[in-house]
């Protein structure tokens, strides 16, 4: 382990920088992650990251003992120990848990997306989604529903960012997350169909077929979708709102969208296992 408790240490310079600037996470490739959670989260998917920032009193904390004891030999030559004023200036969130970790973003390709057999492809679209916590929000619930790959426009929150981490509770390391992306080309060249939620859409959410290949796309907070993208959509749908309600923000009505879409799935798969087991029985 390694003790600093000076603030111009080069290193602790570089955490300050980190947290502070998405124009310094994009050009240094790296970023921060705050708690054990996401630490684990990460560890687990992608291996050990390049270095542990404790705090000295998170070092007696029995979780993160237990974490570090996992990791196994050479672990100590990793962790970066700060005092615990370093630590709370350089931790992104109020009430530093203790532990952080150091890692380079890793390239989309090299996240191991896991799919059933009867998985269909299945990615999202996001333009210009501007609130770190909504995007999180929408990563988080994609990971869950399913989706393998994540594709942000131009104009987008930095989903690197601690924030956009934080909320999106270890979905980054699930996902294959393509910033910067052409919107309108990737939907036009998408093997299935491309829906986008309108609020004047005539057709319901609950009416669309959803159990092939599926790309759901999602605008703006405020302005909602460019025409550019809107037009390369296959099909635009509406979610049913009741009591006077004029939307959803966009992680809510993602989610609708995307536990839809598990449910219908669930409920095909359920009915092709009945006519199997029906088809096997002696007449």
């Amino acid at each position: 382990m390694k003790f600093i408790t000076s603030r111009d240490n080069p290193f602790f310079r570089q955490l300050i920088k980190l947290e502070d600037s998405a124009r310094q996470r994009k050009a240094s490739g790296l970023t921060l992650l705050d708690g054990i959670h996401l630490v684990s989260a990460y560890q687990l998917a992608l291996g050990a990251p390049r270095n542990l920032i404790m705090s000295e009193s998170g070092c007696e904390d029995l979780e993160i003992k237990r974490f570090l004891a996992g990791l196994g030999a050479g672990a100590d030559a990793d962790v970066i120990v700060l005092s615990d004023a370093l630590f709370r200036e350089a931790s992104p969130v109020k009430t530093p848990t203790g532990i952080m970790a150091l890692i380079s973003v890793p390239p989309a390709a090299s996240i191991p997306v896991h799919k059933d057999e009867r998985d269909d492809s299945f990615c999202v679209l996001l333009e210009a989604m501007q609130d770190p916590g909504n995007l999180g929000s929408i990563l988080r619930s994609a990971a869950a529903a399913g989706a393998t790959d994540i594709y942000l426009s131009g104009g987008c929150a930095d989903a690197w960012s601690p924030k956009t981490l934080r909320s999106a509770m270890g979905a980054h390391f699930l996902l294959r997350i393509h910033e910067q992306s052409n919107l309108a080309e990737v939907a036009r060249t998408f093997s299935g169909k491309v829906i986008a939620t309108t609020l004047k859409a005539k057709t319901s959410l609950y009416q669309a077929w959803l159990t092939g290949p599926i790309a759901f796309v999602f605008g703006n907070e405020g302005v909602g979708l460019s025409d550019a993208v809107l037009q390369a959509t296959s099909e635009q749908v509406s979610i049913p709102m009741q009591g006077g309600t004029e939307s959803l923000n966009a992680a809510a009505a993602a989610a609708v969208c995307f536990f839809e879409r598990v449910r219908q799935v669930k409920m095909s798969a359920g009915c092709v296992a009945e006519e199997t087991r029906a088809d096997s029985m002696p007449d």
